[in-house]
């Protein structure tokens, strides 16, 4: 029952979003909305921004459902796109209503996984430690948030699948060499 509430709640604060920004909904606008009561709200949530972040999450995991491996997680990077873009208006608005470093984090924890699947899925019969297998997952996660950023910045105007077919093709094979320089420059 409780994730029902929630989902119901990330549902209502769409909704509004699409009518005022982030900074004019008030948790009884949310409630109200929903049909539940403020206590509710609280049981759930420590505050709107709590649920934006809660959301933003649920959104990015459904979206990366089995796109985690070497074969799929470009598809991967190309549902993360599509997942802010259908969120248009939400993202945009809490783009703007919380800190860049909110949305910065949200975006480097949901790409580090999926670039950390892929590397650990590659180097698997390797000598590379974790930390060499986390600096190359971070490597590629820096340059992928960095692109996403500069397109949710700018209206997410441009079109998102030739962003991915240039990043994708910039980066394809990269992680597998990264790898294998690694493992050569470790002997």
């Amino acid at each position: 029952m409780s994730n029902i509430t929630k989902h119901a709640l990330a549902e209502s604060l769409k909704k509004l979003l699409l009518k005022k920004p982030l900074n004019k909904i008030t948790i009884n606008d949310l409630t109200t909305d929903c049909g539940i009561s403020r206590m509710a709200f609280y049981y759930h949530f420590k505050d709107i921004y709590d649920l934006v972040e809660w959301a933003c999450l649920e959104e990015s995991r459904k979206a990366l459902q089995g796109k985690k491996t070497y074969d799929t997680w470009q598809k991967g990077l190309l549902q993360i796109f599509e997942a802010v873009y259908e969120n248009k208006p939400f993202i945009i608005n809490a783009y703007n209503a919380i800190s860049r470093e909110q949305i910065e984090n949200f975006l480097f924890q949901l790409t580090h996984d999926l670039i950390m699947s892929v590397v650990e899925e590659q180097a698997r019969s390797t000598s590379l430690t974790q930390e060499q297998k986390s600096f190359i997952a971070d490597f590629y996660k820096y340059s992928f948030v960095g692109i996403m950023l500069d397109w949710i910045r700018q209206g997410m105007k441009s079109d998102y699948t030739d962003i991915w077919k240039n990043m994708c093709i910039t980066i394809h094979g990269n992680i597998t060499n990264s790898i294998q320089n690694f493992t050569k420059h470790a002997k």
